[in-house]
């Protein structure tokens, strides 16, 4: 008796951290988006009343708040793997023009036509219909 309640205590705060973190992500991600618009605010007050290196120093503190911003989005994005099915609408930023594969024949991959796209998706290749958005076709674990 005694040993499964340690062992349903243990896997509980072993639970615990991972529901937390899940839980804050969101809110740190908030509290980015109030620091860019401040950093935005503060900015336009330099430009208003400061001088050169009030502008530069506003400049380089709005460029970090958005490097921080995106670091944090992608780590809460890369918690959430989304399972794409042939058919199915693709997420307009998982096919953004980072992710798309310029020279999909390197990877030995069919050559896209019009409005065809491949992108890597983690560790997916697909192909998307840029204009609709829909997946064409899934290849799981292309790349890795």
């Amino acid at each position: 008796m005694m040993r499964s309640i340690l062992t349903a205590t243990l896997m509980a705060l072993a639970i615990l951290p991972a529901a937390a973190h899940a839980r804050t992500m969101p809110d740190e991600l908030a509290r980015d988006r109030q620091d860019i618009r401040e950093d935005r605010r503060d900015l336009r007050e330099a430009w208003r009343y400061g001088d050169r290196r009030d502008i530069r120093d506003a400049r380089e503190d709005l460029r970090e708040s958005h490097e921080e911003y995106r670091d944090d989005l992608r780590d809460y994005r890369g918690e959430r793997y989304t399972r794409y099915h042939e058919g199915r609408r693709a997420y307009r930023h998982h096919y953004a023009p980072r992710y798309v594969i310029d020279q999909p024949w390197r990877y030995r991959l069919a050559r896209p036509y019009g409005y065809q796209r491949w992108v890597r998706h983690h560790r997916d290749a697909l192909l998307i219909d840029t204009r609709r958005g829909t997946v064409i076709r899934v290849h799981r674990g292309y790349f890795g």
